[in-house]
């Protein structure tokens, strides 16, 4: 009986090799064996057709597989369903030998690389640049980002690190980062501490003396250019141009802030903050540990009023749902009537950023004739009466305006700025004997 199950394992894995071989060896010594192929035949033949190529061949950095004469790595000889005789499509091809350029884990990529566009950076066979490069230097990165380039060439200063060396390369990545966003490196300011050496007396003369050596460098230095020396962001505190750093900092080494919150601000802001705190209705931010600092930089910033990003953004880290519902009337192509506001994520328009003795913060108190009225001839616009003397059949103590039937912020896939889909819909809301 084992002797038998011995017998019937050999036979077992005798043909499974037998199989193997069939699947893995036999086709490759059918198609050396079968199809003859000429010497040359994966390469140097093309060349007698395509002598531009002879061309390339002399270019300082050549496609591995061209220099090998094997143009049947990413052509087919006969006929391909793909341009070029490809044997892939392009957006996939690249990442048959190179699967390692987008990490698994990352926390930004190129779109380019995401996408597959390889050839929008690389040539595709060869190139003076190094890694078949289609441009040097930064120069390649600004046919993509023209804004960058256009902004750059208005300024005064510019980081040296764009004119130096591999220019946008000596901070980004060209593909995918693993560990920063940006396509970054490494974050500030372990980034930056690679050039400016932290060490020297220059160094901590130019910080006053402060130890702000582990600290977010781009908090204060725009990391591409300014206007200001130092690259400081050109919207800077004036404590800062001034270096009055002492103004709300106790002295180095210590980077303790004299008072907390609001209250620090008050010092200069006097004025502004008073204003805000008699109102009725007070953004409550404002009244937190964090105070103005929750919507402005300390120090610098590429924002005016020294905001921490685009007033939408801005707005979006605590109003999440109400840019979310922007955002979908915007990218909605059906709704184009829009209040501007909306459409540029301009939310102070409308409401005050630091208090206001309406409801919502709104700038004005009436919304037809003072808010909404501003740029909409409501007027004109309806006959159906609103104002103060007009009840809501919905709710007996509110009257009508504008925010009865329109949704101020947008919203999502209603036109106009509706409350409902349909004007049918709407109306029947109060006009319940209408319904049908």
């Amino acid at each position: 009986m084992n002797i038998q199950r011995i017998n019937l394992g050999y036979r077992a894995l005798f043909s499974l090799c037998f199989i193997g071989y069939f699947i893995l060896v036999a086709p490759v010594a059918y198609s050396a064996d079968t199809f003859k192929l000429k010497p040359g035949a994966r390469g140097a033949t093309c060349l007698k057709c395509h002598e531009n190529f002879k061309e390339i061949l002399k270019r300082g950095y050549v496609h591995p597989l061209i220099k090998k004469g094997e143009c049947t790595g990413c052509h087919v000889p006969h006929t391909s369903s793909h341009k070029s005789l490809l044997i892939a499509d392009t957006t996939k091809l690249c990442y048959n030998c190179h699967q390692n350029v987008l990490p698994a884990k990352r926390l930004s990529a190129h779109d380019a690389v995401v996408e597959g566009n390889c050839t929008t950076c690389h040539a595709s066979h060869g190139s003076d640049n190094r890694f078949i490069l289609t441009k040097s230097g930064s120069e390649l990165c600004f046919d993509c980002h023209k804004d960058m380039s256009t902004e750059l060439s208005k300024l005064r200063f510019r980081h040296r690190s764009l004119d130096q060396g591999k220019g946008c390369l000596n901070c980004h990545n060209p593909h995918a980062s693993a560990t920063s966003n940006f396509l970054l490196k490494r974050d500030a300011p372990s980034l930056c501490t690679k050039c400016h050496q932290i060490e020297k007396l220059t160094f901590k003369r130019t910080h006053m003396d402060y130890p702000v050596a582990d600290k977010n460098c781009i908090s204060c230095h725009n990391p591409h250019g300014s206007n200001n020396r130092g690259i400081i962001f050109d919207v800077a505190h004036a404590a800062v141009t001034e270096r009055k750093c002492r103004e709300c900092h106790e002295g180095p080494p210590s980077l303790r802030t004299k008072l907390r919150a609001t209250e620090l601000c008050r010092k200069c802001h006097q004025r502004t903050v008073d204003l805000a705190l008699e109102k009725n209705r007070v953004h409550w931010p404002l009244l937190d540990d964090v105070g103005c600092l929750n919507c402005h930089g300390p120090h610098a910033s590429k924002e005016q009023k020294l905001l921490k990003g685009s007033v939408v953004n801005v707005c979006g880290k605590c109003h999440a749902d109400t840019v979310q519902l922007q955002e979908w009337s915007i990218n909605n192509k059906d709704n184009e009537a829009l209040c501007e506001p909306v459409k540029k994520g301009n939310c102070i328009t409308c409401h005050s950023a630091h208090a206001s003795n309406n409801v919502l913060l709104f700038t004005q108190e009436s919304v037809n004739d003072n808010l909404c009225g501003r740029c909409h001839e409501w007027e004109s616009h309806s006959t159906h009466p609103i104002g103060e003397k007009v009840v809501d059949q919905r709710n007996k103590n509110l009257t009508l305006d504008c925010l009865s039937c329109h949704k101020a912020c947008g919203t999502g896939n209603n036109k106009a700025m509706l409350t409902f889909g349909t004007t049918y819909e709407l109306c029947i809301q109060c006009h319940v004997e209408r319904r049908r």
